[in-house]
This record gives C-alpha cells, sequence and structure tokens, in this order.
C-alpha cells in the first residue's frame, strides 16, 4: 500500500516514524508531505527523531519528503495531519493527487472538518480518524511519543467496496507499525469522544501553561476541565450522539496515561501560531446555540484562548 502523510507536525511524524521502518522494504510505500522547503529538505537530511517518553531512547527514522504533489506516483492512501484551520487550504493544494481510487484520510482536532467533501466537492467519499497517542514535536522533525493510545477509523457516509477495503489494509498497516488502530462503524461518536478529550485538556493546558498530567495536581483546573467535558457531553447527547464511556472520566485517564505530553494547543502558545479552539471548544459552543444547550464554560475558554491569540500576536505574550 501505497501511503502518503500530509503534515509534518507532532502526530504526522509520530505516524511515519512509526509505519516507515515497517514500509522500508516496500518500494515508494510511504512518503511525507510537506509545503516547507527548507523543512522538507531538514527532514531528508536527518529523517525524523522519534524518541519515546517511557523508554527515553531516541531513534532516527530515514523518510522521504516531497514538496508537490505531481512529484509523486500514484498514491492509494492521503492522510491529512495538517491543523483544522489549515485543511481545505491544503486539501486544495494536494488536489492532484486525489482520484475517485484514492482513499482520503482526515485527522484533525475538533469536528469542524466534518462537512469537507460537501464544502469542497472531493472526488471520493473520505475517512475520518481519531487519536489520542500523545505526541509532542520538540523540533521540526524531533517528536516524543509521549503516552500510547488508540485509533480509530471509518466513514461517514457510504463508502464503495474498494473503498472500505483500502481503509482495513491502511488499519492493518498501522496495527502492524504498533499502533492501536480498529475500525468504527460508528465513527461520528468515536470522533465526538476525542472532542470530549480535547475540549477539556487542550484549552486547559495552553491558559495554565502545565502538562497533561499536570492538570490533575490542580484542583481548579480539575473543576474546570469537569465542567467543560460535561457541557460538551450534554450538546452531544442533544445532537443524538452515542456516549459508551463516561467523558470526564475518559478524559481524566488521558490525562494520566499521556502525563508528559504537551498538548497541541499548548505547543501552539509556546510558538505564538493559531489553535483549534474553533473546532474543539468552539464547535461545542456553536452546537450547543443550534440547540438551544447553555455551555457557559467552553464560552468561557474559547474568549480566553481568543484573548490569548490575540496577545501574542500583538507580542505581549512572552514564549
Amino acid at each position: 500500500m501505497r501511503i502518503a502523510i500530509v503534515g509534518p507536525g507532532a502526530l504526522g511524524c509520530l505516524f511515519a516514524s512509526l509505519l516507515a521502518p515497517k514500509k522500508q522494504l516496500e518500494r515508494d510505500s510511504l512518503r511525507l508531505l510537506d509545503h516547507n522547503r527548507e523543512r522538507a529538505d531538514l527532514l531528508n537530511r536527518q529523517g525524523i527523531v522519534y524518541e519515546t517518553g517511557s523508554k527515553q531512547e531516541r531513534s532516527m527514522i530515514p523518510v522521504s519528503v516531497e514538496l508537490e504533489p505531481l512529484a509523486l506516483s500514484p498514491i492509494d492512501v492521503v492522510l491529512f495531519c495538517v491543523k483544522s484551520h489549515d485543511l481545505q487550504s491544503c486539501v486544495q493544494f494536494y488536489l492532484p493527487l486525489l482520484s475517485p481510487q484514492t482513499l482520503i484520510v482526515f485527522l484533525q482536532n475538533g469536528i469542524g472538518h466534518l462537512d469537507i467533501q460537501t464544502r469542497l466537492n472531493l472526488p471520493t467519499t473520505p475517512a475520518f480518524a481519531c487519536s489520542s497517542e500523545g505526541a509532542t514535536l520538540l523540533s521540526p522533525g524531533h517528536v516524543l511519543h509521549a503516552g500510547r493510545g488508540s485509533t480509530h477509523l471509518g466513514f461517514l457516509q457510504d463508502a464503495t467496496g474498494l473503498q472500505q477495503q483500502q481503509l482495513k489494509e491502511l488499519t492493518q498497516n498501522l496495527q502492524e507499525a504498533g499502533i492501536e488502530a480498529s475500525l468504527s462503524e460508528d465513527i461520528r461518536s468515536q470522533l465526538w469522544a476525542k472532542l470530549f478529550i480535547n475540549a477539556g485538556i487542550n484549552p486547559l493546558t495552553a491558559l495554565y501553561k502545565r502538562t497533561n498530567g499536570q492538570l490533575l495536581t490542580s484542583c481548579a483546573a480539575r473543576s474546570r476541565l469537569k465542567n467543560i467535558v460535561r457541557e460538551a457531553e450534554a450538546v452531544a447527547r442533544g445532537c443524538g450522539i452515542t456516549i459508551n464511556v463516561d467523558p470526564v472520566q475518559a478524559t481524566l485517564a488521558v490525562c494520566k496515561s499521556t502525563a508528559r505530553n504537551i498538548s497541541s494547543m499548548l505547543q501552539d502558545r509556546r510558538n505564538k501560531r493559531p489553535t483549534e479552539i474553533d473546532a474543539i471548544n468552539g464547535a461545542v459552543v456553536k452546537e450547543g446555540k443550534r440547540l438551544g444547550i447553555s455551555t457557559p464554560f467552553n464560552d468561557e475558554v474559547v474568549e480566553q484562548i481568543k484573548k490569548m491569540e490575540n496577545e501574542y500576536n500583538l507580542g505581549t505574550v512572552t514564549k
């Protein structure tokens, strides 16, 4: 299977570094795509530095990085691992890679991208994925695997037999690479389950400047986390989402299992980048308004993160 991973961020580098050793014997079976020439040149020279949090070991993983989609031979699977606010422009840039025979997989935080097929008139029904793997990008091409998690993949709409077979094969590839991956017949519920976790952890780690595990040491942070997630749960139930596991307990468990992880939103704050607040807590607020469900705790963190973004855009927040 010929796989292209778009975006050498934390999850993109993590998945590439785990898949690459298994794929080295298969010609052109794994490519990493990046729009940034300087970063692409760096990764082609040095590979990905993969570091595990548990054993504190480092490995240099050779990878092949391409800038232009037309430089690639036909690809079976394109896995988009870019931030939600960059997704639409990214998909448009890589449209030359996408055909009715291509499996497109979206791996983003939040739920703001679930209508992307309609917005962009994609040539094929996409699959969606969510992952609780703890990944921290320490520097370009240097990823810390800070905690093991699970990855779920599935379709929101009916897919062809070819697409279903491709997704099954991709899932097997991930499993063989040591990733706990599984197919889901209700991926929407899995995406919401991940949203609960993101909504509780991401904004608070950014606001308090703490790792995932450090949220558990603060009574104030724990209380806010619980209230944020309970609101998101109420909105999800209003949307008719099936909830199989208590969202608050699941979020606290992820804090513990990925204790060393620096959330993507905290990484964004440290690097003064836009966050994914609109696709995460902002989506909870939006759906809550649509359903007439009050979400004051999510409203508050959205406002605070937006204020933080405005401050560091003006240069008033230190890194």
